[in-house]
Formats: structure tokens, C-alpha cells, sequence
């Protein structure tokens, strides 16, 4: 049978399964492992086949997947007695059965690509070639019995796809929709909710094409959990570290903001130029040549046509004159004018640089001289009050003693007064002290609370962020097994789960038998235990009585009587700890069950309660 297996071995890895090298038999497959080979094994047999790969964990979903594998089984010719016990409840023999007659059943027309492996680009391009295989084989349809690029199939009344004249480029447009009428902290003008309730239009009519709602909804939904997803993440990693709230922060952000464009306006206006601005190229060069000291030469052509508009009638002649010149000569005063026009730009550019040279030497030398005017005033008011307290020193010295007098009796006075200041100042200092310290204990505290807060906002966020991950993962589960349920035939028999039932209650009947061999060999183990217990208890009597006349009269025999007492209390000690072991092995046993059941019904609870309060957001 080894060789059996290795060959069942090769040709489930050359068709995609996953075997692991140290499986050398049947006896070491899986339930699972089982499944796909089968599984696999009938979509090359068979491509219209449509069975998972893996199984779920549900048993109810297992029992039906393993009907339909089986009944699948039966459609390609197995013979033999099969059922979902073959593949849940798998017996080497009926699986190695099994597995030949899906290996012959291969196609032999393969036989150049058994010996490479068929993964999942293989199966892909395989079932892409089927699918194009069944729309091939439709027939066509004309374009006025196409709605919008649909067609329906007159043998299972199935919609597909035909053209290309439904389908439409990823086009979003910007949705407007009310913002703020939920907050009670927000105002709203009479004008926005006006606006809001007669002119806003709803979200499908705001695209200029029906077709662009879907990408305009997506779109904006798409913003507005990015922008959710980086605020939060902001706020996780920069705001909460702040130890400010969400609206202060937002706020100082704002003002950040606000400084910001500020400095970068107020430098941008610093740089650009502050040359006055002119419409017409004659209003630069005559502002500048005015403020330069040059005087404008004669008019050009177009300056002298300009003029001739208002002149007389007298000069009617002469502008007709200019007017009937050659080209030639047109262009020849056009090239001097303009050459004109360079030179007096090329001054004037001269002139303002050398203009800007003298600003800046002017506002350099402005610059020093205000420094040098301010040193020399401080150095004034210092000369100015050495002066007055020289000249009331020089008024005093007539009368010396005197003022002496004074002066000692104003500095004792001054040093009464802060004596008495320093005495007003402690008794304030002590009451300040002592607010000081309880504002600092409370501030402490309130720091304390804050962080511990904060911590506790953090793991509840990163609580509910796992919540929200688990929550979405079953859900797609759920979708995913309405799928399956829905893919699933619905048409079973009622011969079939008859047959089910009463595979259950044989394999009942058998877990019965063997549960009444386990308890009767328990019961004969148990007899076997009291019977040893008892000659145990009696050869102890007869020896502790034998021993015990000769210890009377024997030092040796006494020796032995201490020694069969000790050796009898150890081995009741013994045994009383091999039980105690086993009924803590039980008790453990019990409560790890408990603890199981409980966790069961704390998920359960945890998962009813997330789902409500999801229902409710």
C-alpha cells in the first residue's frame, strides 16, 4: 500500500495540492487536505464542478459541503458507498479507494501537462477560457434588444454583458451635501438652510450624467474616510501628546495656519517689485526720463498720429503724406525709433541702478547715524543726572554737619520703612507660599488624571479600532457565506437527510457500544482496585502482627517494625497524592471547560452588543 500512496501523493501535488514532505501515507491527511485533493481532482475531471477548496468552520456547512462532494463523486461514476463521513470522518481504505479511481478517471489527453504543476494561474486561465467558452457559444443579440448593454440568456434567464455601449468612463463630479444641521454648538444662517432646503440639490441629481452618480458617491465617500483616517492619525500621534482637546487643537492648527500664509504673503510683497506699474510703454519712459532729468525727443510716428487726431484741418495734407510713404521708409523709422526707444532704456536702467545704489548707501548710513544719535543721548541723560547729583552735593557742603544730620536720620527712616516692608512681605509670602503649593498638589493631580485619561482614551480607540477590523472580517465572512448558501443547491431531497439522520443515529448507536465497553472496563478496573486494596490491607494486618510479637524480645525485629511503619504511612501518602492529583487533573479539567463556556458567551455578548451599537451608528 506504500507505493499506493506515494503515487496518490505525486499526483495530488502535480494537480496543486500542498503536501508536505514528511507525509509518506494516507494516514497522515487531513479532513482538509482530503477535501482539496478531491475537489481538485473533480474540476479537472469535470470543469462545471464548483466546490471550495477549504473547508469553513461551521460544522452544518461542513455536512453539506460533504454531501455535495459526495453526490459530485457519484456523478463522475464512483460506485462504492460514500457519503460526508468519507470525508470528515475519513477511513484510509475508503479514501484510498477513492483517490485511485479519481486519478484514473484524469484525462489521459493531459497526459504532456501531468507532469507540471497546476496552481492557480493555471486554474484562472482555465476558467477564463470556460467562461469565454460559454459566451462564445450564446447567440447574438441585436443592438435594439439590448438594454443598455445587457442581454438575457433564453436558457437559464440569466442577464450577461454584450457590447460595449453601457459601460462608461470613471468620471466623478464634486457633491455638495448639508453640513452641521445635526451639531447644536454649530450656527447656521437662515440664508444656508434656506439654500440647504430649496435649492441643494439631492446627491443623484447633482452630476450632469446619471452614469457619473456611483463614481461621484464613491469618490466623495473615498475623501471623506481619508480625511477621517488622517485626522485620526493626527490626533493619535500629535494631538493627544498636546494635552489639548480636539477643538483647541484644531484651533491652534488653524492659527498655525493663518501665520503662516501671513509670513509668506508679507515676504512675497517684500520681494516682488515696487516699480510703479504703467499701462502703456510711453507713460514708463516718460515717468522715468522726468524723474532721470531727460527731456523726451521728438514724437514718433505713432506719437505724432496721435496728435495729428486734434490738429486742424490745415494739417490734413501732411498726415496723408506719412500715410502714402513707402514701406521701405516705414520700416527704416521704425528701425530708428526703435533703436531710439533702447538707448533711452539702457539710460534709464543705468539711472536706476545707480538710484538704488545710493538708497542703499543712504539707508545703511541712516542706519548708523540713528545708533550713534541714540548712544549719544543715553550718554547725555547719564552726564545729566551726575551733573544734578553733583550740583546738590556742592549746595550741601556750606551747611555739612547739618545735612549730615539729615541724611542719617532719612536713611534710618528708609531702613525702619523696610524693615516694616519686609515684615508685610513675609506675612504675605507665607499665605502665597502656602496657595502656591496646594495650586501645585492640585495641578499635579489634575496632570495625573489627565494622563491616566489619556491612556485610557488610547486604549479604548485602539479597543475599538480591533472591534472595528473584527467586526469587518466577519462580515465579509458572513457575505461570504451568504454566497456559499446562495451558490449552494437548494433542491436536496428529503431521502437525503433521511439518509443523513439515520447515518447519525448509527454513528450514535456505535459511540453508545463503545461508551458502554469504556464504562464496564472503568467498572472491572475499579474491582481489580478494591480487591488489591484489601489483600493489601490484610497482608499489612497479618505482617504488622508477626513482626511485632518477635519485636518484643528482638532488637532487629523492632528495627523492621519501625521500618514496615514508616514504609506503610509513605505509601499512603503516596496514594493519597496520586488521588489528589487525579481529582485536581478533574476539577481542572471542569473548570477549563467553564472557562471555555464562558468565553463563548462573553463573545457572543460582546459580538451582539458591537453589532447593535453598529446598527444604531
Amino acid at each position: 500500500m506504500e507505493e499506493v500512496d506515494n503515487i496518490i501523493i505525486v499526483t495530488l501535488r502535480q494537480v496543486g495540492c500542498v503536501v508536505e514532505d514528511s507525509f509518506k501515507s494516507l494516514v497522515d491527511f487531513s479532513s482538509e487536505l482530503i477535501v482539496e485533493g478531491c475537489v481538485r481532482c473533480l474540476k479537472l475531471i469535470n470543469n462545471d464542478v464548483d466546490l471550495p477548496l477549504k473547508l469553513p468552520e461551521s460544522m452544518s456547512v461542513r455536512f453539506r459541503i460533504g454531501t455535495a462532494l459526495a453526490q459530485a463523486c457519484k456523478d463522475v461514476g464512483y460506485e462504492r458507498e460514500i457519503g460526508y463521513q468519507t470525508f470528515l470522518y475519513s477511513n484510509v481504505e475508503s479514501v484510498r479507494r477513492l483517490f485511485m479511481f479519481l486519478i484514473e478517471r484524469l484525462p489521459r489527453d493531459g497526459g504532456e501537462a501531468a507532469d507540471e504543476p497546476t496552481g492557480f494561474a493555471i486554474l484562472l486561465s482555465r476558467s477564463i477560457s470556460t467562461e469565454v467558452g460559454r459566451q462564445m457559444k450564446l447567440p447574438w443579440t441585436p443592438a435594439f434588444c439590448r438594454h443598455r448593454g445587457q442581454a438575457v440568456d433564453s436558457s437559464n434567464k440569466q442577464w450577461h454583458w454584450e457590447g460595449a455601449a453601457g459601460r462608461h468612463n470613471f468620471h466623478a463630479t464634486p457633491l455638495l451635501a448639508p453640513s452641521g444641521l445635526c451639531d447644536l454648538e454649530t450656527t447656521i444662517t437662515k440664508d444656508v438652510r434656506a439654500f440647504f432646503s430649496q435649492q441643494l440639490k439631492v446627491a443623484s441629481r447633482q452630476p450632469h450624467r446619471k452614469w457619473d452618480v456611483s463614481p461621484s458617491l464613491m469618490e466623495t465617500d473615498a475623501v471623506k474616510h481619508t480625511a477621517m483616517q488622517e485626522w485620526e492619525t493626527e490626533w493619535n500621534e500629535l494631538g493627544l501628546r498636546s494635552g489639548l482637546s480636539q477643538q483647541d487643537y484644531r484651533q491652534r492648527k488653524a492659527n498655525q495656519r493663518h501665520k503662516s500664509l501671513a509670513t509668506h504673503m508679507r515676504t512675497a510683497m517684500q520681494h516682488s517689485s515696487t516699480a510703479t506699474r504703467f499701462a502703456d510703454l510711453s507713460e514708463l519712459l516718460d515717468s522715468f526720463a522726468a524723474k532721470g532729468g531727460y527731456q523726451q525727443d521728438k514724437g514718433t510716428r505713432f506719437t505724432h498720429a496721435k496728435e495729428l487726431q486734434f490738429t486742424q484741418a490745415s494739417e490734413t495734407a501732411t498726415v496723408e503724406e506719412i500715410h502714402v510713404e513707402s514701406a521701405e521708409d516705414i520700416g527704416k523709422r521704425r528701425e530708428d525709433e526703435l533703436e531710439a526707444l533702447t538707448g533711452k532704456l539702457e539710460q534709464i536702467n543705468a539711472e536706476l541702478d545707480r538710484m538704488e545704489t545710493d538708497i542703499k548707501r543712504y539707508t545703511t548710513n541712516t542706519g548708523r547715524i540713528s545708533e550713534m544719535a541714540t548712544a549719544l543721548h543715553r550718554k547725555n541723560t547719564e552726564k545729566e543726572d551726575e551733573c544734578k547729583i553733583k550740583k546738590k552735593a556742592i549746595e550741601m557742603l556750606p551747611d555739612a554737619e547739618g545735612n549730615i544730620l539729615k541724611l542719617q536720620e532719612i536713611v534710618e527712616a528708609s531702613a525702619q520703612r523696610v524693615v516694616a516692608l519686609a515684615q508685610q512681605w513675609e506675612q504675605r509670602r507665607q499665605a502665597l507660599i502656602t496657595k502656591y503649593r496646594e495650586l501645585k498638589v492640585t495641578n499635579a493631580s489634575k496632570m495625573t488624571d489627565t494622563k491616566r485619561m489619556l491612556e485610557e482614551i488610547k486604549i479604548l480607540r485602539e479597543k475599538i479600532t480591533d472591534a472595528t477590523k473584527d467586526v469587518r472580517s466577519k462580515e465579509e465572512l458572513h457575505k461570504q457565506l451568504v454566497l456559499e448558501h446562495e451558490r449552494l443547491t437548494q433542491d436536496i431531497s428529503r431521502s437525503s437527510y433521511t439518509r443523513r439522520i439515520m447515518e447519525i443515529v448509527n454513528n450514535i448507536t456505535k459511540q453508545k457500544s463503545e461508551i458502554g465497553k469504556v464504562l464496564a472496563d472503568t467498572r472491572l478496573l475499579q474491582k481489580e482496585i478494591n480487591t488489591l486494596t484489601g489483600q493489601l490491607d490484610r497482608t499489612y494486618t497479618a505482617t504488622d502482627e508477626l513482626i511485632f510479637k518477635d519485636a518484643k524480645r528482638d532488637e532487629m525485629c523492632r528495627s523492621a517494625y519501625k521500618m514496615l511503619a514508616s514504609l506503610h504511612e509513605h505509601f499512603s501518602e503516596l496514594v493519597k497524592s496520586v488521588e489528589d492529583t487525579g481529582a485536581t487533573l478533574r476539577e481542572i479539567r471542569e473548570l477549563e471547560d467553564q472557562v471555555r463556556f464562558m468565553q463563548l458567551r462573553t463573545e457572543r455578548k460582546c459580538f451582539k452588543c458591537m453589532l447593535a451599537y453598529h446598527n444604531v451608528a
